[in-house]
């Protein structure tokens, strides 16, 4: 049986126990809380087991504390990973950390068996620090939610998916606006969505009315949104410039690491990606003659790789190794 450990940072701010009044606030002011990304991975691990059937227990301290030999999955953020003695082995992730330099002590404090990252290239930026501890793991898309809507009219060209991080005027003014000055040009409809300013039921309406979505972000470490909209039967045109993490935090005085992609789960079922604005227009072209003769197949992409049962499946093999194999050494973090 699978030890799951998983909780959002709710700590008091200001006073003790203002935690309380503040979350009766928000609720009150905001509407009902929509789970964040992380939240949103723990919720489809325990969907994708429950659809395998396979046993989990969620927080129990009690049992982790009087079976120390166990091994332990903690996932999402480090405040759940730090503010528990953790005597068992761990596996732990995705999203504890956004990169290993934030933990260099991380293997001297911890029993550490291994160590999950939402994707590919991630694990490849990670991987000279913690070594053969990380591995890259999707959590996997519920295809029963996003699927086509067969009774829907596509009666949109484009949805325009704007996931932009950081330095927000000069992509807009780059990237985004001959973007929309091309698709005008032609004479393409089209809908903007900025990501963080929509609601579920919004996606899911646009999704089934569009043939087609652009998908511009600097990078995904998985990708929960574009796959949204593969498993929705919507193929994409995607920016995918390959350069460096451009994460303010860390680049470029702590990291420089590359190429990262906008799209770390991909085949050429899913779409066309393009690099830079100049790149656009030919890309459009060429999307717009492979849609026509329907060589896309976004959604088998995400049957053959991406449903909740396949990453559940991966998931309770990961931990499975983890739990065979020895704690690694305790040691300082390794540099590359």
């Amino acid at each position: 049986m699978l030890n799951l450990f998983y909780a959002e940072p709710d700590r008091d701010r200001w006073l003790p126990l203002d935690r309380y009044p503040r979350r009766l606030i928000r609720r009150i002011v905001r509407g009902k809380r929509r789970p964040g990304g992380q939240e949103r991975v723990f919720l489809d691990l325990m969907a994708g087991l429950d659809r395998l059937n396979a046993p989990y227990r969620v927080n129990d301290y009690r049992h982790a504390r009087r079976h120390p030999e166990e091994l332990c999955c903690v996932l999402g953020k480090r405040h759940v990973l730090d503010d528990e003695p953790w005597h068992n082995p761990l596996l732990i992730g995705p999203c504890i950390h956004d990169h290993p330099i934030d933990d260099p002590d991380l293997f001297n404090r911890r029993r550490i068996r291994r160590i999950l990252v939402p994707g590919p290239w991630m694990r490849r930026m990670c991987e000279p620090y913690w070594g053969e501890t990380v591995k890259a793991w999707p959590v996997g898309i519920d295809t029963e939610l996003w699927q086509p809507n067969a009774a829907a009219a596509k009666d949109m060209d484009f949805i325009l998916y704007n996931k932009i991080r950081w330095d927000h005027a000069h992509r807009e003014e780059s990237l985004l606006q001959p973007i929309r000055a091309e698709l005008g040009r032609r004479g393409l409809s089209f809908i903007e969505m900025r990501y963080g300013s929509y609601q579920p039921a919004d996606y899911h309406r646009n999704l089934a009315r569009a043939r087609a979505m652009i998908f511009v972000c600097e990078h995904e470490t998985q990708g929960l949104a574009y796959q949204q909209a593969l498993a929705a039967g919507v193929p994409l045109l995607v920016w995918d410039h390959g350069g460096e993490w451009l994460d303010p935090n860390y680049h470029p005085a702590r990291v420089r690491f590359g190429p990262i992609s906008s799209v770390p789960y991909w085949d050429d079922r899913c779409g066309v990606k393009f690099d830079s604005a100049a790149s656009f227009a030919p890309a459009l072209t060429a999307f717009g003659e492979r849609q026509g003769r329907r060589e896309f197949a976004p959604r088998q992409y995400i049957l053959d790789n991406l449903t909740l049962e396949k990453c559940a499946a991966a998931f309770v093999a990961h931990a499975a190794e983890a739990a065979a194999a020895p704690d690694v050494p305790p040691h300082t973090i390794m540099r590359p």
